[in-house]
C-alpha cells in the first residue's frame, strides 16, 4: 500500500509531496530496531506518565519525526505547554503526515493520532488546545526523535 506525504530536511524546511511504500514490519522486527519503552508506545499503543518523557518539557527549536520510520510529524513552532507532562502541539508539520481514528479503549471516545507512514501510535488529539487551531496534539515522547535546527522563530 502505498502513501502520499510531505518530506522536510532537518531544518524544517518542507521539501516536495511523495508517494511512498507503507512500511511494515513484523513485531520481532519493530522490536529489534526499538527500546522496549519505544516499542510498548509506538507498537502497541500504549501511553507513558506524564512528566516522564524526554520532549514534554523541550523548548529547543526543530522538528519531531516518528521514532520508527523517521516521518516527520511535528514543529517546535507549534509546540506549546498544555501542563499535562506530555508534548503538546496546536498542527502537525503537515496534514499529509499524519492519520486520525477514533480510539474507545478505557470506556472514553478520543481521537488516536498515528504515523502515516508506519502506522506507529504517537499519543491523543483534543478539542482544547490554542489558536488558530484549538486543538492540542498530545503525544509521547517515546514515539518521537527530535532534532534541534539552529533556525529561530521570528519576534
Amino acid at each position: 500500500m502505498s502513501v502520499t506525504l510531505v518530506e522536510f530536511d532537518d531544518s524544517g524546511a518542507r521539501r516536495e509531496t511523495v508517494t511512498v511504500e507503507k512500511i511494515v514490519k513484523t513485531d520481532a522486527d519493530w522490536r529489534k530496531q526499538l527500546t522496549p519503552p519505544q516499542y510498548a508506545i509506538a507498537r502497541r499503543g500504549n501511553t507513558e506518565f506524564a512528566f516522564s518523557g524526554e520532549y514534554y518539557n523541550l523548548h529547543e527549536d526543530g522538528i519531531y519525526r516518528c521514532v520508527c520510520c523517521g516521518n516527520a510529524l511535528f514543529s517546535s513552532e507549534t509546540k506549546f505547554e498544555s501542563g499535562t507532562g506530555w508534548p503538546s502541539f496546536w498542527a502537525p508539520i503537515a496534514d499529509e503526515n499524519i492519520e486520525t481514528e477514533t480510539d474507545t479503549t478505557f470506556g472514553m471516545r478520543r481521537i488516536e493520532v498515528r504515523c502515516r507512514k508506519c502506522d506507529a501510535h504517537l499519543g491523543h488529539v483534543f478539542e482544547d488546545g490554542p489558536p488558530p487551531t484549538n486543538l492540542r496534539y498530545c503525544m509521547n515522547s517515546a514515539a518521537l526523535s527530535f532534532r534541534k535546527t539552529s533556525r529561530r522563530a521570528a519576534g
